[in-house]
């Protein structure tokens, strides 16, 4: 699917070209790299946790036979990506990623290139409206087959207003048994400040911007936890993000500034 490039106003930062540069991606500008520069440490470590998790998840996933994945929220593309990932394990694996973000998109047609064995698609869909996401997913992806829905470094970006723990159970509802579900989540900060919050209820706010708006509600633990309400986690649970990992070694950042666990649909 292509799309055209929207109107970019490189003079201001944008949430996603922040976040490529703090994963070391090439699609961000002066704007974007000032506001990555105003943030606190702890953005760029739970980025790169996040992504990091992923890459170990998939992987792992794909290593068990898994060959269809819908990534909610992709984000701009940063290599390697989740299709590149899996496909390296079975390049017969079929990609679907899904963001609301016209300026992702259009880096997406640039740059999620699928391996020939397998597929990669990426449309415009938004999680608050799990319906019509489900139902564009469903041209792509075969819902009679086991397949893993990622929700990585998402969550965090929607209020309690707008009942995420709802919006999840509307997609995992939607997946056939056998299907899992990787999920990372910012944690609150240990001295919060007003910027991230603590997922209590308030009103919806404008999309995140930079540069303050990073995690803005980080959730507890047992907040997070209820995003797995009803599945199997898989070891080692719902732990700090470097400390998720399969048959590799342990890495040497324990520091949970994002909680990640992967869990099997019964």
């Amino acid at each position: 699917m292509a799309y055209s490039k929207p109107p970019v106003d490189v003079s201001r930062p944008h949430p996603a070209r922040v976040h490529d540069f703090l994963l070391g991606g090439r699609d961000n500008y002066l704007a974007d790299r000032r506001a990555a520069g105003e943030l606190p440490a702890r953005a760029a470590r739970a980025a790169r946790q996040d992504r990091a998790f992923m890459h170990r998840a998939v992987g792992w996933l794909a290593s068990i036979g898994v060959d269809q994945y819908l990534d909610v929220g992709s984000g701009i593309p940063t290599e390697p990506n989740l299709h590149q990932i899996v496909q390296r394990v079975n390049p017969a694996c079929r990609v679907v990623y899904t963001d609301n973000d016209p300026l992702v998109l259009w880096h997406a047609a640039a740059h999620l290139i699928s391996a020939p064995q397998g597929a990669t698609d990426y449309l415009r869909a938004d999680l608050r409206d799990p319906a019509a996401l489900l139902a564009r997913a469903r041209e792509l992806l075969d819902f009679e087959r086991p397949l893993a829905l990622s929700l990585i470094a998402l969550l965090h970006f929607l209020p309690d207003g707008d009942d995420p723990h709802g919006l999840v159970r509307a997609l995992v509802g939607a997946l056939p048994s056998g299907s899992y579900v990787a999920l990372s989540h910012g944690t609150p900060p240990a001295a919060p400040e007003a910027a991230y919050g603590t997922g209590t209820a308030r009103a919806t706010p404008a999309p995140p911007a930079a540069p303050r708006q990073v995690i803005p509600y980080g959730r507890s633990r047992a907040e997070t936890g209820r995003f797995f309400a009803g599945l199997e986690l898989v070891a080692p649970g719902l732990v700090a993000a470097p400390l998720w990992y399969k048959n590799t070694p342990p890495p040497e950042d324990e520091t949970a500034d994002s909680l990640a666990g992967v869990a099997r649909v019964p």
